[in-house]
């Protein structure tokens, strides 16, 4: 739960309280302030956290950022009250999440998408990739299908139907190659060391920020895509005032001009 502290001392008895559910609040003779814990990932999600921490310290709440690196054990620290929010996923991995482990988080709002683009360091353009081109993909359930459905989206492949209703797919789901090409599937984290190997990738452009390539962007997902970015909270926590002016004020206007600005479709805001 979110916690709140009233001063109760003279201007220099501010006082601190860690609160069940992981939320810190301070006060002071100014009034009430609201101290909001999470952890989001470097790129672009923890900068975006910084350009509306202003705006969020004007209304009296305060995001502390305890790490800029998720794991596996986000959202189980998230669940367990250690932190108040986290912003790295996006709903469909989280409800994967809440199902397999029973975790009682929801999506208070999508931020922005991500979107899953095919790079190349030896072309330039679609029309310049030749057949048996190879390609690189990552291998995980979510990421693999994104990059498949974009493949079969640009006139490379057909999928099942039923891989598509699912949103879950591997290269057996394919069922026509209308251009040849080699698919390779890789773990995500492979790809953009091993990028030289390969005609073109398909990778997550978090990943591509962090590592800073210089790639061309040959195609993407657009600003439908379904793997919108989230703030995620636990599900008593969705309604609090503080989460509220949290997912505000990174839907604002503004905020979305500084997404657009700064990462210049590698990263698109949620309209």
């Amino acid at each position: 739960m979110l916690a709140s502290f009233t001063a109760c001392g003279g201007k220099n008895d501010a006082k601190t309280s860690e609160a069940e559910g992981g939320a810190t609040a301070a006060s002071s003779e100014d009034g009430e302030k609201i101290v909001l814990k999470g952890i989001a990932d470097l790129v672009p999600h923890s900068e975006i956290i910084e350009y509306i921490k202003p705006k969020l310290a004007e209304q009296g709440i305060e995001i502390e950022l305890v790490s800029t690196a998720a794991d596996s054990t986000t959202n189980e620290k998230l669940g367990a009250g250690e932190i108040d929010f986290n912003y790295f996923q996006h709903e469909p991995y989280l409800l994967s999440e809440v199902e397999a482990n029973g975790y009682d988080l929801v999506s208070a709002g999508g931020i922005h998408v991500e979107p899953i683009t095919a790079y190349s360091d030896k072309y330039k353009s679609v029309d310049e990739i030749p057949e048996k081109a190879i390609v690189a993909i990552p291998n995980d359930g979510t990421n693999e299908y994104r990059a498949l459905r974009i493949l079969e989206l640009n006139g490379f492949i057909t999928l099942d139907e039923a891989a598509k209703d699912s949103l879950s797919a591997s290269v057996q789901d394919i069922t026509e190659y209308k251009i040849p090409i080699e698919i390779v599937e890789l773990d995500s984290a492979q790809i953009i060391p091993t990028k030289d190997d390969y005609d073109f990738f398909i990778t997550n452009t978090n990943k591509a920020l962090e590592a800073k390539i210089t790639s061309t962007r040959l195609f993407s997902e657009g600003a439908d895509s379904p793997y919108a970015n989230i703030i995620a909270v636990r599900s008593a926590d969705k309604d609090k005032p503080a989460i509220q002016a949290l997912v505000k004020a990174l839907l604002d206007e503004d905020t979305q001009a500084f997404i657009e600005e700064k990462y210049d479709g590698a990263v698109i805001p949620v309209k």
